[in-house]
């Protein structure tokens, strides 16, 4: 994974919710994710999956019962 790529799902984010709060950081001493963030607040994984030369990915969040 590499900046280039971090731009891109930065830039998608950002767009696709049209808000420039969101942000795409890299994760220590991991190579195959990301962490996604609005503001100071951490949303959750985007996980880069590349099978048979396709490449996509893929982002999980959690939602406690008690932020509902």
């Amino acid at each position: 994974m590499n900046r280039e790529e971090i731009k891109k799902l930065d830039a998608y984010f950002k767009r696709t919710f049209q808000n420039p709060a969101f942000v795409v950081k890299s994760r220590p001493h991991k190579n195959d994710s990301y962490e996604l963030y609005f503001g100071d607040e951490f949303l959750g994984i985007i996980y880069r999956d590349e099978d048979e030369g396709e490449l996509s990915y893929n982002f999980s969040m959690a939602i406690l019962d008690i932020d509902l």
